[in-house]
């Protein structure tokens, strides 16, 4: 183990938490829906019998939970740089099963709720139904596009597909919202009980997929258009590792921080259709944004014969992995591999004593570490380089306490392979540093 160290700094700071507040306000928006939701439904009478009251109100509380998932996954700056992608991805892919399961029930409910009206079995009901009932036919093809969906978000099958094969799948989501729309507008008993109730759906909606269309189309295309990002330098940190620097206008008016990430699109002829997420290694200095990446695919591995002068069409910055989340003021920040990019740059922006934890197989693949050595020295902060095995565990709770005897009262910023990550989670639980403390980001897109 390689140790460097400086006296430390003494820097204070508020205990703000602007992850709790973006959570709670989207928690309190939810329930403010689902009461609003719930008093149209009553308001619009109840049906005659119990099948078709609860067919209604499951259908109501789906297509609820269909326009929240919307805007979970548009990418709204705000949400995005307070909750992280990873968890806002989460809380949708949770939310996709809800709406799954809420549609599905909404769907048996009513067939078996009319055909103990009629003489006819839930079967031929169901057809009865898609023949005379306008908007039925379109929210049973509706239905089967989200489960479709559901089926290829299940991880068993999401592990066998190429991301950009499941993303063109899950882009028919639209298309299921746009038939479930319009199906809600043709047979939807609350949706046209008055005004009130007709003015509110169609505002949910379009709250809802405005929110798309600004964060996920325009803001992008804004932006990109604004800085015109071109590759100015290719440069080989290692065998398999590669740092890419890009220039543009106005960057420093870009709104990026240390520890965020964008998904690259190299405009070339073979590669100008694949983003991949990659952090920035270094903090944004108003001038140049740098990338390091590690071969880990194809797509990666082939960012080392990008030329430069090439075009870059840049989504982003994404994500909550940022000092803006600190409750201490001093700080941990441990990396895993080639995890040390947001690290790297995050010791260059965050204030106040630093310990830099950097675990490596073996000292050949710690990738940035004369940066991050300088770096340290430049800030008076302490670098510990931890290399060998996985076992015995190098991050155990004793050896941690050991490096940093303080960590209980510091913030902890941890990024590495999900192993690792796991095991140094479970370290800090031990350790108990309190969870509001810990802050991590797992790499993980939606839609």
């Amino acid at each position: 183990m390689t140790t460097v160290q400086q006296p430390p700094a003494a820097v204070s700071r508020s205990g703000a938490r602007p992850k709790v507040v973006a959570r709670t306000g989207l928690y309190a928006v939810l329930a403010a829906n689902v009461a609003v939701v719930t008093f149209f439904f009553v308001q619009a009478g109840f049906a005659s019998n119990a099948l078709i009251v609860l067919g209604r109100l499951t259908g109501l509380y789906g297509a609820l939970l269909m326009a929240f998932q919307l805007v979970l996954v548009a990418r709204l700056p705000w949400f995005d740089r307070r909750i992280g992608m990873d968890r806002l991805t989460s809380w949708h892919r949770w939310t996709g099963f809800s709406v799954l399961w809420l549609l599905v029930a909404h769907g048996v409910f009513i067939t078996f709720g009319y055909a103990q009206s009629s003489d006819l079995d839930p079967l031929s009901q169901l057809v009865d139904l898609a023949e005379t009932v306008e908007g039925v036919l379109r929210s049973i093809v509706a239905l089967g596009i989200i489960v479709v969906i559901g089926v290829v978000s299940a991880r068993f099958a999401r592990r066998r597909l190429a991301y950009e094969t499941w993303h063109f799948i899950h882009l028919y989501t639209y298309v299921a919202v746009v038939l479930a729309f319009t199906h809600q507008v043709a047979a939807g008993t609350s949706f046209a009980s008055s005004k009130t109730a007709t003015a509110y759906w169609y505002g949910l909606w379009g709250v809802a997929l405005a929110s798309v269309f600004m964060g996920r189309l325009v803001l992008p295309l804004w932006r990109n258009w604004r800085h015109q990002l071109r590759v100015t330098a290719v440069v080989p940190e290692a065998d398999n590792v590669v740092s890419i620097y890009m220039s543009g206008r106005d960057l420093d008016r870009m709104p990026a921080r240390a520890g965020q990430f964008f998904l690259w699109r190299f405009l070339t002829r073979d590669r100008w259709w694949q983003a991949n997420p990659f952090s920035l290694s270094a903090a944004p200095d108003g001038t140049q944004l740098r990338l390091t990446a590690k071969a880990a695919g194809a797509g990666s591995a082939a960012l080392r014969h990008v030329k430069v002068g090439t075009r870059v069409f840049a989504e982003g910055p994404y994500g909550a992995f940022t000092a803006m989340h600190r409750t201490r003021p001093e700080s941990v920040l441990v990396a895993g591999g080639v995890g040390v990019t947001p690290i790297r740059a995050l010791l260059e922006e965050i204030e106040g004593h630093a310990v830099v934890i950097y675990r490596v197989a073996t000292k050949q693949d710690a990738v940035l570490y004369d940066e991050l050595r300088q770096l340290a020295f430049d800030k008076g902060a302490e670098l510990h380089l931890v290399s060998g095995p996985v076992s015995p565990d190098l991050l155990a709770p004793r050896e941690l306490l050991r490096m940093v005897p303080d960590i209980a009262d510091r913030d902890v910023f941890l990024c590495g392979p999900p192993p690792m990550m796991n095991a140094v989670l479970g370290s800090l639980r031990e350790l108990d540093v309190p969870k509001p403390q810990i802050h991590f980001e797992r790499f993980s897109l939606a839609g």
